[in-house]
């Protein structure tokens, strides 16, 4: 049986990649649905329509038909265990899709699903998963080789290659997400690393209005590290010694300013990309 479009892999939370096509699983549907709207409003007695407060995601659909090629009806009894292993609904793992190889979703099965004869040796079942954060996202990072040649990209993430860096050493710089979401340090994973001297260091993107400050010294061995919600030198917590913000990364080009800096320096920013 040829290798069908729809085909994708499962990348498991140890790094254990299947591919469908060479398990004999041929996926013969793969359904994204849309982002779930949920407005939240409010009604105003005297006022027509309602007051709009703003608008969140709810959890996405996927739908799948995939059928199963075994050798005999034994060897179908024991292909279906292996498949209820392979779509444990107890486990959260990734789908990447071959149609799409540099993106990535992170799903959980979301009912039961029957594993039904179509022959002795055949069967098909459908099975529906859900994104919990609504949100595909890049499979390389920032400081992932952003070039043609490396197999984590692809066409249609909105990659600039060209003169765009996440690594500097000037107080002025731009910083480029592709995606089509906001990175911000409480939803999603976000690095930023400050190696050199500095005295009470602000890091401003000026794109967003975020601002942080450390309000302390650090001297050319010294690291500031910002993980999410841990601001760390040296690997010892210093959050009780900064403004207590967060840098957030909106879509597009975020323009950068440094103050407080000395001498030579290195600022790095390592996060994925999201998309809808």
């Amino acid at each position: 049986m040829e290798k069908s479009i729809f085909n994708f892999k499962v990348l498991k939370s140890n790094g254990n990649m299947i591919d469908l096509h060479q398990k004999n699983l041929w996926v013969s549907s793969f359904r994204i649905f849309s982002p779930s709207p949920e407005h939240h409003t409010e009604i105003v007695e005297g006022r027509h329509g309602s007051v709009y407060f703003g608008t969140t995601l709810k959890e996405r659909k996927i739908f799948s038909r995939i059928n199963v090629e075994a050798l005999d009806p034994s060897d179908f009894d024991l292909f279906r265990d292996e498949i209820f292993r392979i779509f444990n609904p107890l486990e959260k793992f990734y789908i990447i899709r071959d149609l799409q190889p540099g993106k990535r979703m992170e799903v959980s099965v979301s009912s039961e699903f029957d594993i039904d004869y179509t022959t002795l040796e055949d069967g098909e079942f459908s099975i529906e998963f859900v994104i919990h954060s609504v949100f595909l996202e890049s499979i390389g990072t920032t400081l992932d080789p952003l070039n043609s040649d490396t197999e984590i990209w692809q066409i249609g993430q909105g990659l600039i290659l060209d003169d765009i860096s996440y690594i500097h050493n000037t107080n002025t710089f731009s910083i480029f997400n592709a995606g089509d979401i906001e990175v911000h340090p409480k939803k999603m994973p976000l690095i930023i690393k400050y190696k050199g001297s500095s005295n009470n260091l602000e890091i401003k993107n000026l794109t967003s209005g975020d601002t942080w400050q450390y309000f302390g010294e650090t001297s050319s061995g010294d690291v500031i590290e910002i993980n999410r919600v841990k601001h760390t030198k040296n690997g010892t917590s210093i959050f009780a010694n900064t403004n207590k913000k967060f840098i957030s990364i909106k879509p597009g080009l975020n323009e950068f300013e440094l103050n407080g800096t000395n001498g030579t320096f290195e600022i790095s920013f390592d996060f994925r990309f999201y998309y809808l």
